[in-house]
């Protein structure tokens, strides 16, 4: 039977879909990968998401300045030794692939070129992402769109016009299945330089649902990203104890868990707009202020200060009728602790 692919569900209630990034954190093991899968989904994921290259298809085995790493996280590597390291391999992905299914859980990948695109095709892949640093890879955009696949595409590093330019290459292929990802691509991604304002932006220049690539410590720039109006929520994470090139930016599957529930709650707490009264404040407007008899009022008596006042409960003459009160005669006779009512007026 087909995996039936949740994203378009989630979205179109409004609700939040929830991708586990794996990367490299299967530290080199496909049973930490598959324990990965399980994990994952029990922590509230919707999706686990892998990365489909190798060290071949990204770059050269070559050790000139160019394709040297200085400064951050992978300080001293040189590209083709990086993806060495990070990279799954093409026959995990199947049993990968498997026990997702077998979770009930969506499989997702990133191709990043043609070929890999072409494996996870044949592989079944209900949908693709694209990574930041391929947005501007318009000939690999339209390939993976012409796939007729939903697309959500990282933007991080890109500007309106690349955005734009990665929009039109899918619309090209004649796939408007596109969902965007504000991202910061720094690794971690300091708060100052995440920008996550930007979200309702897309959202309105572009049409598109938008979501959230999380490379941020902890759950704040996921909760804020939701309450921004950040409908898919991507998240790297890893198991306890296993080391590698993402582990250091990655999140426990309990701080995940934790993530979902704040996200999950956040979406709730902005809610809105919605100015109608909850059942529970109906019921609490009995505690509201309204124009009560503070002593006895005879029929024929002016209404003044000394015998009518504005208290708790709620049950009488709102009090903007007030002044309106003051100075006019009773109708009838009202006890010490009547309420004042319309009838009063």
């Amino acid at each position: 039977m087909k995996q039936v692919f949740h994203l378009y569900d989630r979205i179109k209630n409004d609700d939040i879909y929830f991708i586990a990034e794996m990367s490299a954190n299967h530290g080199g093991k496909l049973e930490n990968a598959l324990e990965i899968v399980c994990q994952a989904k029990e922590a509230g994921a919707d999706c686990l998401k892998v990365q489909t290259y190798d060290a071949d298809t990204m770059t050269l085995n070559c050790d000139r300045e160019d394709f040297q790493i200085t400064g951050g996280l992978w300080d001293g590597y040189n590209l083709y030794s990086l993806y060495q390291y990070a990279s799954t391999p093409y026959e995990w992905h199947e049993p990968i692939k498997r026990e997702c299914e077998k979770n009930g859980i969506d499989f997702l990948s990133t191709p990043f070129d043609r070929k890999t695109a072409d494996f996870l095709e044949e592989l079944g892949t209900e949908a693709y992402k694209i990574a930041s640093y391929e947005l501007i890879d318009i000939p690999l955009i339209r390939h993976v769109a012409s796939k007729g696949k939903p697309m959500i595409i990282s933007v991080g590093m890109g500007s309106v016009e690349e955005i734009q330019e990665c929009i039109d290459a899918c619309k090209a292929e004649g796939n408007e299945q596109i969902v965007l990802l504000k991202c910061c691509s720094e690794y971690p991604a300091p708060w100052e330089d995440m920008k996550l304002g930007n979200i309702p932006d897309m959202k309105e220049r572009w049409g598109y649902p938008v979501g959230l690539s999380d490379h941020s410590f902890g759950s704040l720039g996921a909760v804020v990203g939701t309450v921004l109006g950040a409908r898919v929520i991507e998240k790297h994470v890893k198991l306890d104890g296993v080391e590698s090139a993402d582990s250091e930016f990655s999140m426990t599957m309990a701080e995940y868990k934790n993530m979902v529930s704040e996200c999950r709650n956040a979406a709730l707490i902005a809610k809105g707009p919605d100015y109608g009264l909850t059942d529970a404040e109906q019921r609490s407007t009995a505690f509201r202020r309204s124009i009560y008899a503070i002593k006895d009022i005879s029929a024929g008596e002016i209404f003044t200060e000394d015998n009518i006042g504005v208290i708790r409960p709620g049950y009488g003459l709102k009090p903007k009728y007030y002044d309106s009160l003051i100075g006019k005669q009773s109708r009838r006779d009202i006890s010490f602790g009547d309420r004042i009512t319309t009838n009063d007026l």
